[in-house]
């Protein structure tokens, strides 16, 4: 899979989305990285530890976060999209619903949309990915006050298609999608853990899989801990997204991830051979 200028072997490894939040608001890291300087040292700071993508944030979308306008989150991404273009040779991924945030984002250097709602939110965003020939994240959501489930893991993948199909109609190129079940939007606790051990049968659907847990209240509900203490879990999760085949993980915390999949994929057979050691 080509993303930007760098192919992804989406069959046989799993790569590290590093979140970079440019919010006041985010629910882990709200307003940690909302200077120009600080949000550049952290970019750096990932790719060091082994980020493969940068996904750039300008909105939260917590439970029950503040929605601005387009104008105020184009003024938080645009910016610093440019800046990692101009320092980094990286992949650059905008996490946005809206179709002109991501247009303005992809004039400035984005690879990549990340898109929460599957391009089911604003009708414009199939277009403008088919457009400039990005990639683009697929993530499941829904209302469930609206649609209630009736056999959750079938709904999911129904869902899915449905954002696949939009995008195919509008021109996009299935090479350039990946699909997310989106842990913690539109699912209660229950619902989370039992999609994340059964998200395998997203791959039936035919394109890589992303997963993102990090930190999310599902680990928090689980483990009864803030978002500042759920790294242990969050590493859990990303095992299990490597043993189920998960091309991508969006994490919060690099290097630690970095260190599981490295050893999660040793352990399959999917990573570099090693000389035994008996230590």
């Amino acid at each position: 899979m080509l993303i930007g200028k760098k192919e992804f072997d989406v069959k046989n490894k799993t790569y590290i989305m590093g979140i970079l939040n440019v919010t006041p608001d985010s629910f882990s890291d709200g307003g940690k990285f909302n200077s120009m300087d600080r949000a550049l040292s952290h970019v750096e700071q990932m790719i060091r530890e082994g980020a493969d993508i940068i996904d750039v944030g300008g909105e939260s979308t917590r439970p029950g976060y503040t929605l601005i306008s387009e104008d105020e989150e184009i003024s938080r991404v645009v910016p610093v999209i440019e800046k990692i273009r101009k320092n980094f040779d990286t992949v650059i991924s905008i996490d946005t619903y809206k179709s002109r945030v991501a247009e303005e984002s992809a004039a400035a250097g984005a690879d990549l949309i990340n898109d929460i709602w599957g391009c089911r939110y604003d009708p414009r965003m199939a277009e403008i990915i088919a457009e400039r020939g990005l990639a683009c994240c697929l993530m499941h959501n829904r209302d469930v006050q609206k649609q209630p489930y009736e056999n959750l893991m079938e709904d999911v993948c129904r869902d899915l298609q449905q954002s696949i199909d939009i995008a195919l109609a509008a021109g996009v190129q299935p090479e350039k999608i990946i699909t997310d079940p989106g842990i913690g939007f539109g699912k209660n606790l229950e619902e989370n853990l039992y999609v994340m051990n059964h998200m395998e049968q997203l791959l039936n659907l035919g394109y890589p899989v992303l997963l993102g847990t990090s930190r999310k209240s599902m680990i928090g509900l689980t483990l009864n801990l803030p978002a500042d203490q759920r790294a242990e879990g969050t590493l859990v999760t990303t095992v299990m997204g490597v043993m189920k085949g998960c091309s991508f993980v969006r994490v919060h915390d690099v290097l630690a991830n970095k260190r599981a999949i490295d050893m999660t994929e040793a352990i399959l057979g999917k990573g570099c051979n090693h000389g035994q050691n008996n230590n």
